[in-house]
């Protein structure tokens, strides 16, 4: 499997497939060479597009024996059976996020895995890029003192104003926080730690929602799962974080992501891109200023996280977005609204470790 450890065969062409296609085709060592899509004209359409040798059925791909690893861009609601297929045939796995909707499913997972020899990563891989990694430095460097509060906000008013099949957003393994929570909560675990518990409050902000995005505009979406999640999660390290996801705010001014210290704060731009301004205002200034970009992937460069997962397997560790992080963001997701159903705080069984940072160069790239 050493050999070809670089060819990933993509199961899922929808809208994020390009992205990848794209981006895997800059990244030293790596060669999309099959895709499939149980919508066979789907695939034949991006391996035509993008210049794929092979367009295959979901079973032919995983049965191919050139296929390394397999990068599953399914729906979320199938993640976890198309990872689980992947590794009973032998391959390396790359999931978008979330790597599955329930923690048996993650445990299933990674027991599989583990017993076969075989690793599995999952997005969002945004934390590498050049943003985080030089708020990472930031950290590191003491330059805000001790962590003690982080603050994020993910608001708008949903996806049925631009995607062009919503609904599955608003229905339930969805919502905003198992959409769009990875991104700032693997941000938050890859700057501060693993953490110890949540506690959450949820609503549903409207009982009956209409798509405004072409081709299904007026049509009408009945939500089934919160799209309105606030709460704290403590961490191992004593910070406290605020995290509030919503489908439900039209206008806001709150900064994506923000991390308070003993010595000064820091202004994370919005975890679900590589690149951003990342400012700084110690206690002793009384202007923020901005840091510097210190780190290479400052534009979108979905697919960092495949490049290293084949780099982990090569050199026989953790790859950077592996399972024990993956598993404990879904693991945090799914505590909000646990905790707000049960009135109480909910403690996290599992742990991570914190991802080891990048080099300011790495995967073939320098600092933008």
């Amino acid at each position: 499997m050493q050999e070809n450890i670089g060819n990933v065969g993509i199961v899922g062409c929808g809208n994020i497939a390009g992205i990848y296609l794209e981006n895997l085709k800059k990244l030293p060592g790596m060669k999309v060479v099959a895709v499939a899509d149980i919508k066979p004209e789907a695939a034949e359409a991006k391996a035509k597009e993008y210049g794929v040798p092979k367009a295959l059925t979901v079973a032919a791909l995983l049965a191919d024996p050139e296929v390394g690893i397999v990068l599953n861009l399914t729906i979320p609601a199938v993640h976890a059976e198309v990872t689980l297929a992947a590794l009973k045939a032998g391959k390396h796995v790359y999931s978008e996020k979330p790597v599955a909707l329930a923690l048996s499913d993650a445990d299933a997972i990674k027991m599989l895995a583990e017993s076969k020899g075989l690793k599995v990563a999952s997005a969002p891989d945004t934390f590498m890029g050049a943003a985080l990694q030089t708020c990472r430095a930031v950290i590191d460097d003491g330059l805000i003192g001790r962590p003690v509060a982080a603050a994020g906000f993910m608001m708008y008013h949903g996806p049925d104003s631009w995607h062009p099949n919503p609904e599955f957003f608003f229905k339930r393994g969805a919502g905003p926080m198992l959409d769009m929570g990875p991104y700032y909560l693997t941000a938050l675990v890859s700057l501060l730690g693993p953490a110890r518990r949540v506690s959450g409050s949820t609503s549903i902000g409207q009982a009956e929602r209409e798509i405004t995005s072409e081709p299904l505009k007026g049509g009408k979406i009945i939500p089934d799962t919160p799209t309105h999640l606030t709460g704290s999660v403590d961490f191992e390290s004593g910070v406290t974080a605020t995290l509030l996801t919503s489908f439900d705010v039209w206008h806001h001014t709150h900064a994506p992501l923000e991390i308070y210290g003993t010595e000064g704060s820091l202004q994370v731009p919005d975890p679900n891109n590589f690149g951003g301004k990342v400012m700084l205002q110690r206690h002793d200034e009384k202007e923020w200023r901005e840091i510097p970009l210190q780190h290479a992937w400052a534009m979108n460069s979905r697919g960092l996280g495949v490049a290293d997962l084949a780099a982990a397997v090569r050199e026989g560790r953790e790859p950077r977005a592996g399972l024990g992080m993956a598993n404990h963001v879904l693991e945090l997701m799914l505590a909000f609204e646990a905790s707000s159903v049960a009135g109480r705080h909910i403690e996290i069984k599992s742990r991570c470790a914190r991802p080891e940072a990048l080099p300011k160069s790495s995967f073939g790239g320098t600092p933008e």
